[in-house]
């Protein structure tokens, strides 16, 4: 069953065409990449699911229903594209607990995720008394990618979740993402963590889904070849 899905969706600039992706669908439980160049428009695609934009023609489908329209996805959808998505004047601490009270989870909840996150934290986050904007930028972009997991959503979206933080905490991040049951849509430069991570990926050039491959032993060869082919 897919769970996002577009329907002749247009997103324009300036008479320019920066995203052209007519019928693309995401079904339920799939790890979907999204790989291209700068300019790509996978952070384009991405504020469309999360009505950060509006289209200009057409529309994206969550459940079958206008993400524009209503907002009935809100509940099952979470997501961290950029330093945006964090209060930075707050503690880790206070942040967590503001998402928490969001998303009304109960005590053992929190402490569920905050054991779940001890690794990836790497006793870098709780307990040092620094505000969000004084964490380092790798940091503070673990504290947004975290929170983004707290209410254990349907649809998680990570917009290059993995520059900037450590390599330790890139394999515990690879680790949560291919252990969840969430549908999770990632864009990444990175071509061997989007192929170790994702089960199906799709080429995007200037808008347009210009390949899509459901990941199998050569399909690292293959992304290789297409961003370095003349």
């Amino acid at each position: 069953m897919s769970v996002i899905e577009t329907v002749d969706l247009i997103k324009q600039y300036n008479g320019v065409t920066v995203l052209d992706l007519p019928d693309l669908k995401i079904d339920q439980g799939e790890r979907f990449g999204l790989v291209g160049n700068n300019g790509a428009g996978k952070t384009t695609f991405f504020s469309l699911i999360l009505d950060l934009i509006e289209a200009t023609e057409g529309q994206v489908l969550s459940k079958a229903r206008p993400v524009s329209r209503s907002d009935h996805w809100k509940s099952y959808t979470n997501a961290y594209l950029d330093e945006r998505f964090v209060i930075d004047f707050l503690t880790p601490e206070e942040y967590f607990e503001f998402v928490a009270g969001l998303h009304r989870l109960e005590k053992t909840e929190y402490d569920f995720f905050t054991d779940r996150f001890a690794d990836f934290f790497n006793d870098e986050i709780l307990g040092k008394g620094k505000y969000i904007r004084d964490l380092s930028r790798g940091n503070q972009k673990k504290v947004g990618i975290a929170a983004a997991f707290m209410s254990s959503p349907e649809i998680l979206i990570m917009d290059e979740p993995f520059p900037n933080i450590d390599p330790t905490s890139v394999i515990r991040l690879k680790k949560l993402l291919k252990n969840t049951e969430a549908t999770i849509l990632i864009s990444s430069h990175d071509l061997n963590h989007v192929t170790e991570v994702c089960d199906r990926i799709v080429i995007l050039e200037k808008g347009i889904a210009r390949h899509d491959l459901q990941t199998e032993k050569n399909t690292l060869e293959e992304l290789e070849r297409y961003f370095t082919a003349e």
